[in-house]
This record gives C-alpha cells, structure tokens and sequence, in this order.
C-alpha cells in the first residue's frame, strides 16, 4: 500500500478510491465514505472533489458513485485491487494483539475469488471481540470492502472440524490461504481424510 500512495500522492485518495472500485454498484454520502475509509470529513471533501473533477465518481442527488465510464477504470481496479497491495503481515501482526491467535486464514476478496463463504477465518483463545470487529474495521477501510469472517476458539472449531460442519468444510475445501497456523491446530490430517 505505501507505494500506491506515494504514486497516488495521498493514503486517503487510495482508500477512497478502492472503496468505489469495490463497491461499483452501491451510492455513497460523504459521512459514510468518512466512516468507512476513516478519513477525516474535511479530507473526503477535498478528495471527492478531485475524482469528480477526472470523472471517477458522478454525483447522484445528494449521493456519489463511481462512473461506470470512466475511461481508466481498468487500469485502477488492476492497481488498486490487486491482492499484493494487503500486507498479510501487517493484518496477522495486528490480530495477534486480539487474543491467542492459533489459526488465520484468508480467502474471497483477499485471493480474489467471490465464491467463498468468508474473506477470513480466525482461530484461537482468549479473543478480545471487540478488538478483532476494531481490526476488521481498520482492514475495511484499507481495502475499501466489508468483510465477512468467522471467529472460532480453538474448543469450538475442532468440534466442528471433526464434525464436518458445513461451514468449515466450504472454508477448507475450497481456495484459502493460511497466513498463521499454530502446531495445535492440525488441517493437513483433516484435509486428507475427506
């Protein structure tokens, strides 16, 4: 992401214009771009003004949205969307401050792939709630997405590993990656036995 805003010029632009990029289809006012990007309400402003002046975003009545003619919408989405630009250590460094974090494993919108049922999945004990909805939020308004995830203690998701349950059986079974794994936590003889 440092790069993207040292060419951009500005981390909040980057922000700001990912948030339109991802959500082509969905309208905008200002106080829920300042929300979700967390940018300062003053910044969006000035950030608005700048996308609308290139044709990046139109505004409809009181709300903005991104212009499906923008002639480089393709070129933005490549750069700005690609899945290099989420530093995975970074979000693993700062999760881990949440709990006891013994498994992390990202799929959907960080590997791209809009058929799965979660964009992470977080394991482990002691888990501060509250801080993992705060970290999520902060990685949302990096990516400019909401994210779906799952929170399991460690209890809990090998009972519903070994039980098959459905919803951990599509996380595993199809496209992820693991960003943490804690040797307690063993996916590769579950994997295999299915």
């Amino acid at each position: 992401m440092e790069i993207l805003e040292k060419i951009l010029n500005s981390s909040a632009r980057v922000k700001i214009m990912r948030l339109f990029l991802l959500n082509k289809d969905k309208s905008f006012k200002n106080k829920d771009i300042a929300k979700r990007s967390r940018v300062s309400s003053d910044i969006v402003r000035r950030e608005l003004k700048l996308l609308s002046s290139v044709g990046f975003i139109k505004k409809y009545n009181m709300d903005w949205r991104f212009n499906s003619t923008f002639k480089y919408s393709k070129e933005f989405e490549g750069l700005l969307i690609s899945s290099d630009t989420i530093n995975k250590d970074k979000i693993s460094n700062n999760l881990k401050k949440t709990g006891k974090i013994k498994l992390l494993l990202i799929s959907g919108l960080f590997i791209k792939n809009s058929d799965s049922r979660v964009d992470m999945l977080i394991v482990g004990d002691k888990i501060k709630r509250n801080k993992v909805e705060e970290e999520i939020r902060k990685i949302e308004a990096e990516i400019g997405k909401e994210l779906s995830y799952a929170i399991f203690d460690s209890k809990e998701f090998s009972y519903r590993l070994n039980m098959y349950d459905k919803l951990v059986r599509d996380i595993l079974d199809f496209p992820h990656e693991i960003i943490l794994q804690n040797k307690e936590i063993n996916l590769a003889k579950v994997t295999r036995q299915s």
